[in-house]
């Protein structure tokens, strides 16, 4: 009979996020429609286009263009057919007691749309600079990056041979997703402005960017963070964010995302546009010579919704990180005693 409730539980909090996630979407236009070209956004006390609140871009569109796809749009129903098909992979249940459902069932909590926040649009990519929708080529530098990082990390050994073996992200360090750029996964934002500041504070693993407007320039190149060193300014009803003094050893964009690494010298110029009372136009271009033999852009929506934001406390106790090595060390012990007893037999 537990067995039976809990099932029956699940199902009906599934059909409930069901049919949360098809109310919350909203289907962006094309760019450049006449309401963005006529909407005025409201100010802050000293005049600045107000973007403050909590936002989200949760979104199905991928970043790069899926190679069967050619055009730069789909139509509202494939758009939704799209939408539809997601949704009923989300709410399907797993099967109890399996990895996926003790992990991986989202459904209940990871993924869930309590907060009403999923933003679609017909664009068939993120990315709308190259025209195809795709990351461009690697420099032959980058590619050198690219293996160096590969042969460093199978030197150390397996994964799960030691917490230091792990990614950033399995590590609660570092969120390729957190940005900058902003992307989607566990992406909800607030932003706070101030005359001379806005702050960005981050759902993934709580990361908050303080941004300062006041003109001052960057730091010397020999100055770098994890995250690099943002300054901000104002271009007409556009808040643009330059980032750079990276110190290359963040994995941004990275997985997931099917981008390759960037190096120290990228720069990250972000543009904050509000277009609607409900909508930031977010748009981002990557430009870094030692990865890629051009520079590339991607705009998403900004929808906004609810707060506060849910506390993302990944590095606090990281059973995760724990669990993980001491399931292998138990897998390996097993092997251990197998073989013993097959020789002994």
């Amino acid at each position: 009979m537990p067995n039976l409730f809990y099932a029956s539980l699940k199902l009906l909090v599934n059909l409930i996020l069901f049919a949360l996630i098809t109310a919350s979407s909203v289907i962006a236009q094309e760019p450049n429609s006449s309401a963005e070209n006529t909407y005025t956004p409201p100010r802050t006390a000293d005049g600045q286009p107000d973007l403050q609140g909590f936002w989200g871009n949760t979104t199905y569109t991928p970043m790069q263009r899926p190679e069967n796809v050619s055009k730069e749009f789909y139509s509202p129903e494939e758009s939704a057919d799209i939408r539809r098909g997601r949704v009923a992979r989300e709410v399907n249940q797993t099967e109890p007691g399996t990895t996926q459902d003790v992990h991986y069932d989202r459904t209940q909590f990871g993924m869930d749309r309590s907060q009403g926040i999923l933003v679609e649009n017909l664009r068939t990519s993120m990315i709308v600079d190259p025209p195809d929708g795709r990351v461009p080529a690697l420099s032959p530098e980058g590619q050198k990056r690219v293996a160096d990082r590969k042969a460093e990390s199978q030197s150390k050994g397996d994964t799960w041979d030691a917490a230091e073996n792990a990614r950033l992200s399995y590590r609660c360090l570092m969120f390729p997703s957190a940005g900058p750029p902003l992307l989607p996964l566990n992406d909800t934002y607030q932003i706070v402005q101030s005359s001379n500041y806005v702050m960005i504070l981050i759902e993934m693993n709580h990361e908050v960017r303080i941004i300062p407007l006041d003109g001052r320039a960057q730091p010397h190149s020999n100055v770098r963070q994890w995250t690099g060193i943002s300054r901000g300014r104002w271009q007409g009803d556009t808040l643009v964010v330059e980032t750079t003094n990276f110190n290359g050893k963040n994995p941004l964009p990275s997985q997931p995302f099917g981008t390759p690494a960037s190096g120290k010298n990228l720069r990250v110029i972000e543009r904050f546009t509000r277009v609607a009372a409900d909508t930031i136009d977010y748009k981002f271009t990557m430009e870094d010579e030692s990865t890629w033999v051009q520079p590339w852009s991607a705009e998403l929506p900004m929808q906004t919704g609810r707060g506060p934001i849910f506390e993302y406390a990944c590095h606090e106790g990281n059973y995760g990180m724990i669990n993980s090595l001491a399931g292998v060390r138990a897998d390996e012990q097993r092997a251990v005693e197998a073989a013993k007893s097959k020789e002994s037999n």
